[in-house]
């Protein structure tokens, strides 16, 4: 029981919604260091990763400044499962195609609507560069793919059962 009162009120505390800024950031800054660092130029599935984890960035922001308002805090929370959701989809995308189990068309264009011209307003980050194919080592023969497969899995994980705990308190009262 004293697991699921902390649970419950996880997402009313700063450290909440400063781990997702934090990760997403993170996560960021290490596709730049590999962009610009390792020239490892991105591929669209990488740029769409990106992107959620831009999201991911921003609901982190919101949440940490309306976390004290109920209705509003589960809001950011489900913006959260659903970042979450989309760098499942895409990561298993990545991976699938590094791996050859799934078969795509990845060009250079990031597929987003033309009023959201994002690759053009931020080139340096957002910009399509390469094609898919495979993703760099990152350590132990462990590849950026199969890292962000398992991150944004144990992401969804985790904010699934946050969610979870939190409707059910609301239910439950």
């Amino acid at each position: 029981m004293h697991i699921l009162h902390r649970l419950q009120k996880l997402p009313y505390s700063r450290i909440y919604w400063l781990a997702y800024i934090v990760i997403g950031l993170s996560m960021l800054t290490v596709a730049l260091f590999y962009q610009y660092q390792l020239e490892e130029l991105p591929c669209v599935v990488c740029i769409q990763i990106r992107l959620w984890f831009s999201v991911l960035v921003i609901v982190g922001i919101l949440g940490y400044l309306l976390r004290k308002h109920s209705l509003l805090n589960m809001i950011t929370q489900l913006g959260i499962v659903i970042s979450a959701i989309g760098l499942v989809e895409r990561s298993y995308l990545l991976l699938g195609t590094e791996r050859g189990f799934i078969f795509s068309d990845c060009g250079f264009n990031a597929g987003l609507p033309q009023w959201f011209a994002i690759e053009q307003w931020l080139p340096w980050l957002y910009q399509v560069e390469a094609s898919c194919g495979y993703t760099p080592e990152i350590l132990f023969g462990v590849t950026m793919a199969e890292a962000l497969m398992l991150l944004s899995i144990c992401m969804l994980l985790v904010c699934v059962t946050i969610v979870s705990v939190t409707l059910a308190s609301i239910f439950k009262n």
